[in-house]
């Protein structure tokens, strides 16, 4: 674990949560390294979340980073995503502050860095929480399974009418950028971890809970290309499904815990790629 930032320069702090992800590491600290150049106001952290991993992801993930601003957090177990972002998000606790920005990204390199730029290019223009969007006009998935596509297409589709986020498109991505003081409601309200699900579920819960704040989230465009990838998606539709309608479940008590707290409607925005 590397030496925590200590200046008052604002931070990009980027999470990546991860499981058997050594063959995709290589490539993913690459596009660490290039966007070490990038966004010269702020500094940037890397926190990995090795959820279990059983090959050697951790290690190489340290070799790689070396040079870089990075801390690896090893859960003994696979305990799921939401999990591993909830470790993550109670790293930050005590570091984060109103103007530093969390990016959350896939560990297996569909997350494109070279979209951060349209995504803080909405920042600029007041967003909280920006999405990256495969399902917004100018996005798509490609190079897997056709019926795979129709499955999640339609699971998003469910998702948005039952849970009440018509407003957006695309609500499970994990490729988001989230504006500090945005995490730092949700924890005064959670606590450290702000998740409470374990399961691919936990973003949906997220923006829901980002909803019901009244957070300001825009959507930028994405093509989400699966050949960049070394290996399957850890992601099992059917489960997923089932943690979703756990969430209606509980909608109407993080309503509740948020009904005073917001102090704005909330405002969605799009963006297209050209």
């Amino acid at each position: 674990m590397t030496d925590p930032i200590t200046n008052n320069r604002r931070t990009l702090y980027v999470i990546v949560p991860v499981l058997n992800e050594a063959p995709n590491l290589p490539r993913l600290f690459n596009a660490f390294q290039r966007l070490q150049s990038a966004y010269p106001d702020y500094d940037k952290q890397i926190i990995l979340i090795d959820d279990g991993s059983t090959d050697d992801t951790a290690s190489v993930a340290r070799e790689l980073g070396s040079k870089l601003q990075l801390t690896v957090i090893s859960h003994d177990g696979n305990r799921g995503p939401g999990y591993a972002f909830g470790t993550a998000f109670a790293f930050l606790a005590d570091r984060l502050r109103n103007d530093d920005w969390v990016l959350t990204l896939e560990g297996d390199n569909t997350s494109r860095l070279e979209l951060l730029s349209q995504m803080f290019h909405r920042a600029d223009e007041g967003y909280d929480v920006i999405l990256a969007s495969p399902y917004l006009y100018g996005g798509g998935i490609v190079n897997t399974v056709p019926l795979r596509v129709l499955l999640s297409k339609a699971a998003n589709l469910f998702v948005k009418e039952i849970l009440g986020l018509e407003g957006l498109v695309t609500v499970s991505s994990f490729y988001r950028l989230y504006r500090g003081s945005a995490i730092l409601a949700l924890q005064r309200i959670y606590g450290e971890r702000i998740i409470e699900r374990t399961g691919f579920e936990c973003m949906v819960e997220m923006l829901m809970k980002m909803v019901f704040l009244h957070t300001s989230i825009s959507e930028v465009a994405m093509v989400l290309d699966s050949s960049v990838r070394i290996g399957k998606s850890k992601m099992k539709i059917m489960r997923t499904m089932r943690g979703y309608l756990a969430l209606y479940r509980q909608m109407d008590a993080w309503k509740s815990r948020s009904t005073h707290v917001g102090v704005a409607n909330t405002m969605i925005g799009h963006q297209t790629v050209s």
